[in-house]
Parts: structure tokens; C-alpha cells; sequence
């Protein structure tokens, strides 16, 4: 039924009016009072359906600006619109009618204005929108729909580039993701206010996701770089980010020989020119002089008489004494500080200080087992098998000057003995210097290093879940390492991602490459997988000397005979390894039932002052070294931490995640959210090169001293599983920023050389690896022991090796180092048999 039955057009007011109006159309006028002309329409008229010529178009209200909405239709007797299912009134509507000259039929065109008033009383129900339907003769037409929002540009950009320092030719990258707003804001990149155009400097990329990518760094790059975002709505600019493009020194080539001089030498020369240190950039490392002693052919001849005989001798009898002096003090000095290297001939010097630290025994009656008493008779200097500070300048190890490193022409490095600095930065800048090296961070923090030799060691990065255990023999006798433990944040670098690829482990640096082990190590560090390989192909990449990403292990397929060994746990990756360099894991979901962890973080203001109070939502990775990011950047912010963290499975079905708030208190708070949920895309989360993934809510608070707030907040994913936050509490009473003891909950050393970094004392681990290693026809050898430690998947790796119970005891080492207990272990070996078990009964006499 036509809408002219329910409205005013009944009256017959307007039907008169209509007919005359009919009657213009078709061409006839009025006869005075008493006669009325009649006309027939166009027969094509009677026959057409009405078509449009204007159909309503989406539109956007800025600021309290109406929207005028255009209908226009050819033949129509009669044109309504219909906003959100129901019928705009006549009055609403403007009319204006006319006839197409070509074809005579009528025309009819109606506008409509919507203010903001009519949009926002559907605020969170639905959309907006409006339709205009049209009558002839012959039935209606609708037109498309029509979608009014309201238009908005938030002040704060989601995330912000950060400034920068860069080596020339390094790639850098910026992030930017501009604020929420309708429509989407466009974002263009500005370098000292002026725009950076991709197409007119193709060193310049920005990327999909509105990030600005310089592809080489140049000098000429050095600037202030900020990010601007627009829309119909408003210009917003984000705090500009510095990129500093430093340049490290080169050497020039060397010069020609001198000519040779009285004193039988030649010299050359080299200058740090090619290019000069600039901009921050490091000075050259090495001689810029060089001297060479001369063949006798070119050394000028002189007459030399008897005093010359006579001096030359003495000087040659003082060299060599002095020589003799110095071979003794150095063999003196080993002796006694450093004879680390020899056999081990009195065990107190391994068993000194090897006492469980702060453990409980959990079985008194084993408590033996896994315990010697050390020797008080004995009058040798014992070892203890602590590494010295980083800031001491006295150390066990010390060592004489020299490079570190020496690159050799394959790429390789070769070892040196080289002077440890007490400052840890310098010898991250020091490392970094080295070609191969110049991709690691600086990032100090997040690095470790320490001196090991023949016994082993452990590095740790605190509270990131990232470790690297270095089991005794694993350093060859007579060799001395300084290894170092970093993780690389994953801006700095860039993994090839393809199709469902998506990174499952912080990017961890191990080094120096090219070393002898003569056994693996062992690296621990968190993944944010299910775990479950059935629905993954998880693969290990190592970064090469080039700097390109190489596939060195398929997880679940692994080979005895390659370097690499892998054991996935719940949450963390333990890998054999035994070359260093940079590592990561990588994985590829295999079907839909694939699923990350992802750590749900709830962070507000520590205090707040307005009636605004941000709450923000972030989610991260479920790895402990984004997550001490996190809290160490919201410190920094001032933020606090006002619920505990919640794990959700995100799985890769290419759903977005959203988020929402509910249930809060109407009579005191708002939420300043113009839709009913926020998103972030499945593809940011999927692919994991994004740390620092957040929602911001923005809630307003109708008066200064509401300070209760309670709400429900919900995050899932769609058609996914979801978690949700009850948040009950006073947001001025507690204002203390991020609660440190996130931050501290590893408070052990980073580093530890010897005996000090394992629980089982030295000469004990002997003992069991000599009674374990020989097959026994009972089963009761290595075997038994790692099925008791539920490492029966790994038989064949550990038979693969010459002592298969070291390197198991090595992987019980790394699982148990914080929470270990070795009187359980004890208890397992009680358990393996009796008779076994007594070789740990050992007297004072034999330690």
C-alpha cells in the first residue's frame, strides 16, 4: 500500500492538487471555474515500472553539519524515503517536479535533510540509514541504501614512530598507526615538514599498514619524521621521531713501504677516511702505522766497530733474561690462578660451594645420594666457581690485550685472548663493530655475556624466559670463549613472512658464530604456539653471515646427524645446538585448528586528573620478553597494571579479534566509543611482528570525584573463544605506577661460569655418566633414566651421542635450574636400582 493512505495526502486538498498538477503535465489548462480539462497520459507511462536517475549516496556528518540526501525518479507519481525501517514524514520532505523534454514523462525529485541528533538515537544499536521508494501507475521501485555516520578523528595515534640510530645503508623502519576514526584517516609521512613522496624517491616505502620503511639509510635521511593523519574531520600529527644515519669509520688502503732507514725499518700508513666517522659514527679500529724490520741487502751499510759488538751482545744477554723472567712469572701465575685447564687432580677444587642454593631436600632418606663432603685436610687453593662481576676489574679470567675478534677472508672469525671492560654497553659497541655483527642490538638491557672455558657455564636474560646453558666440555681444554646472549627486538629485524607463516619466538643472537664446541649447547626461550605439532609445521631459522633467513630444522622431523635438535615443551623451546648465531622460531598453521597464545594485558593511567580515563588493552604474545617490554614501557608512561594477565587461543581462521566494554554504572560513566565493539585485524595479530598491538578505551566520567569504576571488558575472537576482565576498583586510591615485581621475578645472575651454574657438582655428573652410559641387560642404564624423566621421545638423539646420559642430564639442567629440585633427581636414581644408586656414597677419604 502506498505511504499517501497513511499521511495528509488523504485530504482532498492535496488530491485536487495533484490532479491539476497531472493535468500541467499533460499539456491543458483550466477553462475557468465550471470546466475542467481532462487529459490521458503517455501509454508509456501507464506501462513503466519507475527507474532512478539519483540514487542516495553514502554520507558523513562533520561536526553538526546536516546531510542532504538526493532521490530522483523517472515516471513517478509519488517518492518517500524510509530511514532505519521506518517512513520519514511528508512534511520532512522537499519536492520539486518536472517533465523530461524528450520523452514527456514525469520527473520527480525529493531531498531529505539528517541532522546528528537523528543518528545518534541509534548510537550502538545499528548503523544509519535511509532509502527512497518510488510509486507509478505500473508499482515502485527502491533505491540502494544510503549509510549517514558520523565523522571523527581521535586526538591519540594507537602507536607512534620512535627515533632511531642507524648505520648508512641499514634499513630502517617506522611505525604509525594513525588514530581511530570515520572515515579512516589517510596517512602521509612528513621528513623536516616536508611530505615524503614513494614515487618521486623510491629509497622510500610505506607499507599497507602505513608504516615508513627507508630501504638503504643515506646521510641525506637524517631528519625529523613525523607521521600525519587526516579525514574530512580533522589533521592530527604524531610526535616527531629523529633518525640519526651515523657513519663508522673505514680504512683507507695502505700506503707504499718507506724507504728503509738507518735503523733497518720501513714504515707505512693508513688513514680513517674512506669514510670519515661522522654523525655519531665510530672511529676506525686497528693501526693506522705499521713498521717492518728490512732484508740486510736493503738495509743501509754501515761501519760498526767493537763498541757496537759489544753493545748488541749485551742487549741480546738483557732480552733474554728478561724473557726467562717473564716465562717463569706467567707459569707461576697460571699455577696458581688459573689451572683450569689440567686435569682434575684434587676434587676439592670441584666440589667447593657446591651446595644446592635454597632448596629444601623433599626426601631426607636420598639426601645422600647426590651429596659429598669436601676434604678440610687439603691444602689446595679451591676453585669457586663464580664469574666475576661485570663491573669488577679483578676477575678469575683475566686476560692480555688484543682484539676480541679478527675477521678472517671466509667470513670466519678466529679467538683471541682480549681485555674484558667493565661497561657492558662498550662491549656491545665494541662487538657490533665487527662486520658480521652489525645487526645486533644495542639494546643492553637485553644482553648478557660472560668468560667460559672447559666447565661451562650459564647466560641469562632476566625475566624474558630466554637462556643459553653451556654444559661442562662443551668449550674445548685450553680454550677460552667470551659468549654473549641477546635478544633482538623485531623491528631491528625483518623475518620473510609468507601465506600462514607467523613468528612463534623472540629472535635470539648467540655468539660469537664460527666456534668450536666440541658438544652442544642448550638455548631455552619462550613460543606462543599450542604446542600441538599436529596442527603446525614449525621450522627453525638461522640468520646467515649475508644476513639472509635459512631453514635449519623442521620440528618433528629432526636428524641425528644435523647440528640442531629441538624439544617442544608447553610453553618453551629448548634447542641443541651446536653452532651459534641468530635464531627464531617460525611456523606455518597446517589447517584452521592452529592456535597462538596470545597474553591479554590491561594497563590505565596511575593518575588521573580529567574527567577522561584511558583504559588500555594490550595483546601481545604469550612470551615473557614482550611482556617485560610492555611493563617496562608503561613505567616509563606511568601507567599501572589493574588486572591480571589472561591467555586467550587465537586461532588462525582469518577471524578478527574485537573488543568491548559493558555494564558500567550509566549515572556516573560513558563511554566515549562511537561503535559497539573495537577490531584489530587478523592479519596484524597473525603475523607477529607487531609487539605492541593495544586498544585504547576512552571512558568519561560525569563528575570529578567519581572515582568507582566498574565494568565488564570482553575480548574474543569472532566466532573464537574469548576471555573477559570484571573490573572493580578506585582509580584514585592506589597511583602507583607498574608494579615492579613483574620485573624482577628472575633476579639471578646473568651470568655464571663453572660450577656455580649447574646442580649437580662436577665429579657427581662423572660418576653418573660412567655408571649410566654402558648398556645394562636390566634396562637399568640411560634409558631408564630418561624414561623416568619423560624424555623417552628423544632415545635416538641420545643415543646418537658419545655419553647419552650427559646430555640428558644437560636438558634436566636447563628445565630445572630455577625450581629444580636434586633430591628428586636422587630419587630417580634410587628408583633405577640399588645397586646404582651406592656409587654416590663417596667418603671424605676420596674427595
Amino acid at each position: 500500500m502506498m505511504p499517501l493512505l497513511r499521511g495528509p495526502f488523504v485530504r482532498r486538498r492535496h488530491s485536487a492538487t495533484l490532479l491539476v498538477l497531472w493535468l500541467v503535465f499533460a499539456g491543458f489548462t483550466c477553462a475557468g471555474s465550471e470546466h475542467v480539462a481532462t487529459a490521458t497520459l503517455p501509454a508509456a507511462f501507464s506501462d513503466l515500472l519507475p527507474h532512478f536517475l539519483v540514487e542516495p549516496e553514502d554520507e558523513y556528518i562533520v561536526k553538526n553539519k546536516p546531510v542532504t540526501l538526493t532521490c530522483r525518479s523517472t515516471p513517478a507519481t509519488q517518492i518517500y524515503f524510509k530511514c532505519n525501517g521506518e517512513w520519514v514524514h511528508q512534511d520532512d520532505h522537499l519536492i520539486e517536479r518536472t517533465v523530461d523534454p524528450a520523452t514527456a514523462l514525469p520527473v520527480m525529485q525529493v531531498t531529505i535533510d539528517i541532522t546528528r541528533q537523528q543518528v545518534e538515537k541509534i548510537f550502538g544499536l545499528d548503523e544509519y540509514w535511509c532509502q527512497c521508494v518510488a510509486w507509478s501507475t505500473t508499482g515502485t521501485q527502491k533505491s540502494q541504501k544510503a549509510y549517514i555516520r558520523i565523522a571523527y578523528l581521535r586526538k591519540n595515534f594507537e602507536e607512534e614512530p620512535q627515533g632511531k640510530e642507524v648505520a648508512l645503508d641499514q634499513e630502517v623502519l617506522l611505525r604509525c598507526h594513525p588514530p581511530e576514526g570515520v572515515p579512516q584517516a589517510e596517512v602521509e609521512w612528513q621528513r623536516n615538514e616536508d611530505v615524503v613522496n614513494p614515487a618521486s624517491d623510491p629509497n622510500f616505502f610505506i607499507t599497507a599498514d602505513h608504516n615508513l620503511v627507508i630501504k638503504k639509510a643515506r646521510l641525506a635521511d637524517t631528519g625529523n619524521y613525523t607521521c600525519v593523519a587526516k579525514n574530512i574531520v580533522a589533521r592530527r600529527k604524531s610526535t616527531s621521531a629523529t633518525v640519526l644515519v651515523y657513519v663508522d669509520g673505514g680504512w683507507s688502503e695502505w700506503s707504499k713501504w718507506s724507504a728503509c732507514g738507518a735503523d733497518c725499518s720501513m714504515w707505512r700508513s693508513r688513514e680513517c677516511t674512506q669514510p670519515s666517522p661522522g654523525t655519531g659514527g665510530k672511529d676506525c679500529q686497528g693501526l693506522d702505522l705499521q713498521s717492518l724490520n728490512c732484508t740486510s741487502e736493503q738495509c743501509p751499510q754501515t761501519a760498526s766497530g767493537a763498541e757496537d759488538v759489544a753493545l748488541y751482545v749485551g742487549m741480546v744477554a738483557v732480552a733474554l733474561c728478561l724473557t726467562l723472567l717473564l716465562i717463569v712469572v706467567v707459569l707461576v701465575y697460571r699455577r696458581k690462578k688459573e689451572g683450569l685447564d689440567a686435569d682434575v687432580a684434587d676434587s676439592s677444587i670441584l666440589t667447593t660451594g657446591f651446595q644446592p642454593m635454597g632448596i629444601k631436600p623433599s626426601k631426607p632418606e636420598n639426601s645422600h645420594l647426590l651429596t659429598i663432603q669436601p676434604d678440610l685436610t687439603t691444602t689446595t687453593t679451591s676453585y669457586q666457581g663464580t664469574l666475576r662481576s661485570r663491573h669488577d676489574a679483578t676477575g678469575k679470567f683475566s686476560m692480555t690485550n688484543g682484539p676480541l675478534l679478527d675477521p678472517l677472508p671466509n667470513g670466519s672469525h678466529t679467538l683471541h685472548n682480549g681485555k674484558l671492560n667493565a661497561d657492558t654497553a662498550e662491549f656491545v659497541s665494541r662487538l657490533s663493530t665487527q662486520s658480521y655483527f652489525k645487526t645486533l642490538t644495542r639494546d643492553v638491557a637485553n644482553t648478557s655475556y660472560g668468560t667460559f672455558n672447559f666447565l661451562g657455564g650459564r647466560l641469562t636474560i632476566p625475566n624474558t624466559g630466554i637462556s643459553l646453558l653451556i654444559p661442562p666440555e662443551a668449550i674445548p681444554r685450553g680454550k677460552i670463549y667470551e659468549i654473549y646472549l641477546t635478544v633482538q627486538r623485531k623491528e631491528d629485524l625483518r623475518l620473510p613472512l609468507a601465506g600462514c607463516q607467523t613468528l612463534l619466538s623472540p629472535v635470539v643472537s648467540c655468539g660469537p658464530p664460527g666456534v668450536v664446541l666440541s658438544r652442544p649447547v642448550i638455548l631455552s626461550m619462550d613460543h606462543c604456539s599450542d604446542a600441538c605439532l599436529d596442527n603446525w609445521a614449525i621450522r627453525l631459522k638461522k640468520q646467515n653471515y649475508e644476513g639472509a633467513w635459512e631453514d635449519v630444522l623442521l620440528m618433528g622431523e629432526e636428524l641425528v646427524s644435523e647440528p640442531y635438535y629441538c624439544q617442544l615443551e608447553a610453553e618453551t623451546c629448548r634447542l641443541f645446538s651446536e653452532q651459534l648465531g641468530t635464531l627464531a622460531l617460525v611456523g606455518e598453521s597446517l589447517h584452521m585448528g592452529a592456535a597462538k597464545r596470545l597474553r591479554l594485558v590491561l594497563f590505565s593511567d596511575a593518575y588521573c586528573s580529567t574527567l577522561e580515563y584511558n583504559i588500555r588493552v594490550y595483546c601481545m604474545d604469550d612470551t615473557q620478553d614482550v611482556f617485560k617490554e610492555v611493563m617496562q614501557m608503561e613505567r616509563q608512561l606511568g601507567g599501572r597494571l589493574i588486572d591480571e594477565p589472561h591467555v586467550l587461543l587465537f586461532k588462525d581462521s582469518y577471524h578478527n579479534l574485537r573488543l568491548s566494554i559493558h555494564d558500567m554504572p550509566q549515572a556516573h560513566w560513558r563511554s566515549k566509543l562511537l561503535a559497539g565493539y573495537q577490531e584489530i585485524p587478523f592479519y596484524h595479530i597473525w603475523n607477529g611482528s607487531q609487539r605492541y598491538l593495544h586498544c585504547t578505551f576512552t571512558l568519561e566520567r560525569l563528575s570529578l570525584s567519581t572515582c568507582e569504576l566498574t565494568c565488564q571488558l570482553c575480548v574474543w575472537q569472532v566466532e573464537g573463544e574469548g576471555q573477559s576482565f570484571s573490573l572493580d576498583f578506585n582509580i584514585a586510591k592506589d597511583t602507583r605506577a607498574v608494579d615492579t615485581e613483574f620485573l624482577l621475578m628472575d633476579s639471578n645472575a646473568t651470568a655464571l661460569a663453572g660450577p656455580s651454574a649447574f646442580q649437580i657438582p662436577y665429579l657427581i655428573r662423572q660418576k653418573i655418566c660412567s655408571s649410566l652410559d654402558a648398556p645394562c641387560p636390566n634396562g637399568a642404564d640411560w634409558r631408564m633414566l630418561a624414561q623416568r624423566l619423560k624424555l623417552e621421545r628423544h632415545m635416538s638423539f641420545f643415543a646418537s651421542k658419545a655419553s647419552p646420559t650427559s646430555v640428558i642430564l644437560d636438558l634436566w639442567e636447563a628445565q630445572h635450574f630455577h625450581s629444580g629440585n636434586i633430591n628428586q633427581l636422587a630419587t630417580v636414581m634410587a628408583d633405577i636400582g640399588k645397586q646404582e644408586a651406592m656409587i654416590f656414597l663417596v667418603s671424605d677419604g676420596e674427595c
